[in-house]
């Protein structure tokens, strides 16, 4: 077991992991599209790949696909990668799948429907409407409408809202890339849409398995943090633990690490030249999306101000460490970037945040009208 590891070399490791601390960079070296770049929100995908210095202007669709995957949010991956990251994010059994849908397990489980079952029975049936429709695309209404009508009683729930029933929204989406349907970049509501010659792969590669990539771009961890992120149980997770995870021991809590990355996480405590990154991250960056939002904010009500239960806002990554909030306010054609620090800067940092919120201004084909900060 490796003691006395500090957070300062955890968040080092993170950001080395995550490669947060480089000017340019290529899709097929960028790490973090081997687990999924979340897109949720103006600040998503793309943002999130332009922190890391990928040249998004240069990216199309025949390079990328959004799916959904991980807690059945979009994510981004390399179109290359879609047939082993379908393998990657399958469900361990049918209590993981039965615990990634939510509440929407409850009627299949007292129908005695086994909820891998039910997420295949949902996927042929998508595939078979979006397949019958012009250029095999439709937008998300029209497909959950057709599946309402196909779909027996225990696949649907009551809408309030919308006053009509509706198949369950997690057993959708997690049937959808099963089914070999991708989104639409930048539709809203969304357009799903056939992946030509789609076809899950038979194994998943130890590069996109999906316990192995929690630790290698988040660092040391526990069954319990990676089971959180994946959705999955505990035991789950547990079984299926890396023989190659070592001990670590992490501000007294013990804590596991891929082999292969130990040394570099022991040498992570102090900073190279140059990886001192400062950035505005994105609400659902990866580098805040780890399970261990003590050790990444100590402080409690700085906490609760980053990841409040509604409105998350972005980060604010100052030389390698949050040092608080950032909301966007657009007018017209001018970005105003609202700061909120929990500590004074320098003026030296002061310019490094304008600077990101230049690079900002200029993702969002805006002008910076300023930096506010409250």
């Amino acid at each position: 077991m490796t003691d006395g590891i500090t957070r300062e070399q955890v968040i080092r490791y993170r950001l080395r992991a995550q490669q947060l601390g480089r000017p340019t960079a290529t899709l097929a070296d960028t790490a973090v599209l081997d687990y999924g770049v979340q897109d949720t929100g103006p600040d998503g995908s793309h943002w999130a790949l332009a922190v890391r210095g990928v040249d998004v202007a240069a990216m199309t669709d025949q390079h990328l696909a959004l799916v959904w995957t991980l807690r059945g949010a979009p994510h981004l991956y390399r179109r290359a990668d879609l047939s082993r990251i379908a393998a990657a994010i399958e469900p361990f059994s049918a209590d993981d799948a039965a615990k990634r849908i939510f509440d929407a397990s409850k009627p299949l489980k007292a129908a005695g429907i086994d909820t891998v079952d039910a997420l295949n029975h949902v996927a042929t049936t998508m595939h078979s409407v979006i397949s019958k429709s012009v250029d095999h695309a439709l937008v998300k209404g029209e497909v959950s409408g057709q599946l309402s009508s196909m779909l027996d009683e225990p696949y649907l729930r009551y809408c309030r809202p919308c006053q009509a029933t509706h198949i369950y929204e997690m057993p959708f989406r997690l049937a959808a890339l099963r089914a070999g349907i991708e989104l639409d970049a930048g539709t809203s509501p969304p357009v799903l849409r056939l992946i030509p010659r789609f076809k899950p792969a038979a194994t998943v590669p130890r590069r996109f398995d999906v316990i192995r990539c929690y630790l290698r771009l988040l660092g040391p961890a526990t069954p319990k943090t990676v089971a959180a992120y994946i959705d999955a149980p505990v035991k789950e997770v547990s079984r299926r633990w890396p023989a190659d995870a070592v001990p670590v021991t992490v501000d007294g809590e013990q804590r596991w690490v891929l082999e292969a990355d130990a040394d570099a996480l022991n040498d992570a405590g102090a900073p190279h030249d140059g990886e001192k990154p400062t950035h505005l991250l994105g609400p659902f960056d990866m580098f805040l999306q780890g399970k261990d939002r003590s050790l990444l904010v100590p402080s409690t009500d700085h906490a609760k101000s980053l990841w409040p239960v509604l409105g998350r806002p972005g980060a604010v990554l100052l030389e390698g460490d949050i040092a608080g909030t950032w909301r966007p306010r657009k007018s017209g054609r001018a970005l105003t970037v609202n700061v909120r620090l929990w500590s004074k800067i320098r003026a030296g940092q002061r310019h490094q945040i304008e600077a990101a919120s230049q690079r900002l201004a200029a993702f969002r084909n805006t002008t910076l009208h300023g930096v506010v900060y409250e």
